[in-house]
């Protein structure tokens, strides 16, 4: 893990943007296409409005969410929301999105199995697109990422090197139940970026490479890491 500080939220998100523009070009010079997760939330919303003015061949980028809640679309907690407002615009307007999408009710009785399948079959379109080449992250105070949170049942086999790509969680004291990239996809992107802001996060950041995966999820993508952080 390598942390950077910047001595401002507005310099950080400059910064990083010029970062990930930096490497999707290098990307685009070897390869035929690229592909990048990214956040919801509020924490990546000035990086993004950077971002998407960067002159490159957005059109061989494949954008798609590290988590999503069960909510519509345009719903103001969406992230697919946030991402197509914030990002897919501008030069990047071009890229490709592929959503994560889960319905509003787990089925029940003979239509129980329809939800395994729909899993199945995001996890086979997300495959191809592996390993991202870029990963942007954020955190929250209690070390998840995505939506891997402490204490949520299924972490373990979400945080596993087995684990599908894909995975349902239903984190406590959620409101809505979501639908997350797994810890082997994000540990092995070719390139990570963690921001986090304020001393909380750094305080939790610092504390996370003494504690287990499953207390602290972030724990899981350390390796090569860069996290970006500013107060």
């Amino acid at each position: 893990m390598n942390l950077i500080e910047y001595p401002d939220r507005d310099m950080l998100a400059i910064d990083l943007a010029n970062q990930i523009a930096g490497e999707l070009k290098a990307t685009l010079l070897s390869q035929d296409r690229a592909s990048m997760a990214v956040p919801g939330g509020t924490t990546p919303g000035a990086v993004f409005d950077a971002l998407c003015a960067a002159p490159l061949e957005w059109d061989k980028v494949t954008i798609l969410p590290t988590d999503e809640r069960c909510v519509p679309a345009d719903h103001p907690r969406s992230n697919e929301r946030l991402i197509r407002e914030h990002l897919l615009v501008d030069r990047a307007a071009m890229a490709q999105f592929l959503p994560l999408r889960i319905p509003d009710e787990e089925p029940a009785g003979e239509h129980a199995g329809d939800y395994v399948v729909e899993l199945a079959q995001l996890s086979a379109a997300v495959e191809p697109l592996l390993p991202l080449s870029i990963l942007l992250l954020g955190m929250g105070e209690d070390g998840h990422v995505a939506s891997l949170f402490p204490g949520t049942p299924g972490l373990a086999e979400a945080l596993a090197d087995d684990a599908p790509p894909i995975a349902a969680m239903a984190p406590p004291g959620q409101p809505e139940r979501r639908l997350t990239l797994t810890a082997p996809v994000l540990e092995g992107a070719l390139k990570k970026h963690l921001v986090i802001y304020g001393a909380q996060k750094r305080a939790m950041i610092e504390r996370a490479s003494r504690l287990s995966e499953t207390e602290a999820p972030v724990r899981a993508v350390f390796a090569d890491m860069k996290v970006h952080w500013a107060e």
